[in-house]
């Protein structure tokens, strides 16, 4: 199969939007808009789901021969999720029976749409509330990571989200991804600047205008910013691979101990940071941190690939469970199990086989996707 990196090298001169396109916007967009009127924020995503969502949309252009077992561990990931919330899978219409087949069918419902891949977290609506009972749907014009990537049809998805939920359809200015976002629900984010101030996305965007927009549409008061790295990852270092809120004021980091990586300095960097971060309530952060496995299993998904996203915190928190990796090294899976139950002790955590989806450079956050309860 070939790595991510190598597919980015085929696609982006054939990419079915750019950033300006998918926008609707010329090039020069207009700087920040005013939020709408509301008192709109994103909860926390351990707060209480209406449901999790999935898109079953692997194909043969990008996936080739890994394409059944990804369509497998989509399955696995479904009916995990199902055991504990309701499920909304999105799938082409072709290919509906093949979904349910290996999503099942038990506390899911199926939304028949064209895609173009699997990233729900970076394709979907990102959802905010108002306290007052309504639902808002922020689209973030996905552009395929900077037109790495066909995303016509997945760039449409957000709005179709938002349509289906009933939600507040908002549409900001910014390009960006869900799985550039990390937040505590009380006004606190973390994200990278390498996926938000990035040419690839906002082209003429100052730092502050990006920030200014952020915190308008998803209710905030800080952000913390990461340095991330550009150009290592299709995502250019999205937040959810490096940085995770437990609970405000409670961080999960990740923290690669292989000198040979290229995230080690990068992580050591980020950890710096978040040691000496306060959140917008002025509370110094307790940081845990956990790190990839040294020796994860070695098959056709893992071996000689560089794209092998072996990275513990890219969970997902849904009702009443945590659904996170586990890489079959016994010593770090266990590790990373001891602490998620310990900082999430209401919770069961659930530790699933995504080797084919770590192939292509994501995880069990980067597949899924939620609607919070109003």
């Amino acid at each position: 199969m070939s790595t991510r990196r190598e597919f980015i090298k085929q696609v982006s001169v054939v990419a079915s939007l750019g950033a300006a396109t998918a926008m609707g916007l010329g090039l020069n967009a207009s700087p920040v808009q005013a939020a709408l009127k509301g008192n709109w924020h994103m909860p926390d995503e351990g707060d209480k789901h209406q449901r999790a969502f999935i898109a079953f949309g692997a194909q043969q252009a990008i996936w080739e021969d890994f394409t059944p077992n990804v369509q497998d561990a989509l399955g696995l990931i479904a009916r995990t999720l199902a055991e504990f919330e309701p499920v909304t899978v999105f799938c082409r219409e072709d290919e509906q029976d093949l979904a349910a087949e290996k999503c099942g069918t038990d506390n899911i419902t199926f939304v028949t749409t064209q895609l173009d891949d699997i990233w729900m977290r970076d394709i979907g609506a990102n959802f905010v509330i108002d306290g007052k009972g309504r639902l808002g749907a922020v689209d973030f014009n996905f552009n395929g990571w900077g037109n790495k990537q066909q995303h016509g049809d997945d760039a449409q998805l957000a709005a179709l989200v938002a349509r289906k939920t009933a939600a507040s359809y908002i549409r900001s200015e910014l390009v960006g991804e869900g799985g550039g976002i990390e937040v505590d629900g009380q006004g606190t984010a973390i994200m990278t600047e390498s996926s938000w101030i990035n040419a690839n996305r906002n082209p003429d965007w100052s730092k502050a205008e990006i920030e200014e927009e952020l915190k308008a549409r998803l209710g905030l008061r800080k952000i913390i910013w990461l340095p991330g790295i550009k150009g290592k990852d299709i995502t250019d270092a999205h937040v959810d691979f490096y940085a995770r809120f437990v609970k405000p004021g409670v961080v999960i980091a990740n923290l690669d101990t292989d000198p040979q990586s290229y995230d080690h300095k990068v992580t050591l960097a980020h950890l710096e940071i978040l040691k000496n971060a306060t959140d917008a309530d002025g509370r110094a952060l307790q940081v845990h941190t956990l790190s990839p496995p040294m020796y994860p299993r070695q098959n056709k998904f893992s071996k000689n690939n560089p794209d092998f996203a072996a990275g513990y915190i890219n969970y997902f928190v849904i009702n009443g469970a945590v659904i996170a990796p586990e890489f079959g090294d016994e010593t770090a899976d266990t590790k990373a199990f001891d602490l998620l139950s310990e900082l999430y002790p209401d919770r069961e955590v659930v530790q699933l086989n995504i080797d084919a989806i770590s192939a292509g450079g994501g995880g069990i956050h980067c597949v899924t996707s939620h609607q919070p309860s109003v």
